[in-house]
């Protein structure tokens, strides 16, 4: 009976944890949903976290539980997950969204935490455990989700431009303020519905392991899904203020028409992410927007400096985290 109580203990100590990771998720990521509408003036800070952390919570009306699908079932061979490698993978994913966060860095806490499930699950059964076309897949959008971006950030000012060449400046300015009210609710109903269902992947995960859920289950426990909704949002709430200068000024000067640009061409991005159940990152889908937006404008009007120092912090996420996962899993070993 001990034994049991213990292990029931380690569980609610490891969802605690995921759900950390999730509060983490919304707080790291809130630049990515609030930059552009702060930095253009359409909402003070305050209001727009509150914004956004609404939106985060309301995907959970609208988006099928495919992300959570994917990092559940589909990165790691069945029967390979224990506590020790989602100890592990959490412990990874955290401290690398500790540090991004301390120096300002907009990485991906998506792949930090799918970095971690593979440096954990390698440090304990090899490379041999992982589902290939689940992590072929989650890599790929690395490059595909800031190029997609990218691209519908750019067509979507060169569009907004044609259509409204003859109309006045300050005409198409008070325009746009309100339009973008729209295009950052629909980026942050795209957050939320993308990054909370990682954490649901690995919390259903953990069930799965320990017996507390079958692996058979078409969803995970509807307590589950609600505490991850509900962690992200709040997190948003609290907002990551150091990364909201990097993401809203630091790589290109944003109007209201190129918040509007960049938002909507992120939004459609991570609305297909999520519809096709792959976790993708929204820090490098919304960083591709704005890139496109002030690209179109001309060459200089990005600090292309900027860009690729986060370029590399994206590089660095996935081996980064798995490293410290693993070296969590062999501590886990020694703790419980």
């Amino acid at each position: 009976m001990e034994t049991a109580q213990t292990a029931l203990w380690i569980v609610v100590m490891l969802v605690a944890l995921a759900l950390l990771f999730d509060f983490m998720n919304g707080f790291h990521d809130a630049a990515n949903s609030i930059a552009t509408v702060v930095s253009t003036g359409v909402l003070k800070p305050a209001q727009a976290v509150l914004f956004a952390a609404f939106f985060n919570f309301v995907a959970i009306f609208v988006f099928h539980l495919s992300v959570a699908a994917t990092v559940g079932k589909g990165i790691v061979q069945p029967g390979v997950v224990d506590t020790h490698v989602v100890f592990g993978a959490l412990v990874g994913a955290i401290t690398w969204n500790v540090i991004t966060w301390y120096y300002g860095i907009p990485s991906s806490s998506s792949h930090a935490l799918i970095g971690g499930i593979v440096g954990a699950v390698i440090a304990k059964a090899g490379a041999g455990a992982l589902v290939s076309t689940g992590i072929l897949k989650t890599v790929a959008f690395i490059f595909v989700s800031p190029l997609l971006g990218f691209a519908l950030g750019s067509l979507m000012m060169l569009a907004v431009a044609w259509m409204f060449r003859r109309s006045r400046p300050s005409r198409v300015d008070k325009w746009f303020r309100r339009l973008q009210l729209v295009s950052a609710g629909a980026y942050s109903l795209g957050h939320g519905g993308n990054d909370a269902q990682k954490t649901i992947g690995i919390i259903w995960l953990l069930l799965i392991a320990t017996g507390y859920t079958a692996a058979s289950d078409a969803s995970p426990p509807t307590w589950t899904i609600v505490s991850c909704y509900l962690a992200i949002g709040l997190g948003t709430m609290f907002g990551g203020w150091r990364i909201v200068k990097t993401m809203g000024q630091k790589i290109t000067k944003l109007k209201p028409v190129g918040g509007f640009c960049a938002e909507t061409g992120g939004a459609l991005t991570l609305f297909l992410a999520t519809t096709l159940g792959i976790p993708v990152s929204t820090t490098h889908t919304i960083t591709g927007a704005i890139v496109g937006v002030g690209s179109t404008q001309r060459a200089s009007a990005v600090r292309w400096g900027v860009a690729g120092n986060i370029v590399w912090a994206w590089v660095l996420t996935i081996p980064a985290s798995a490293f410290v996962a693993a070296v969590g899993y062999w501590l886990s070993l020694a703790i419980f």
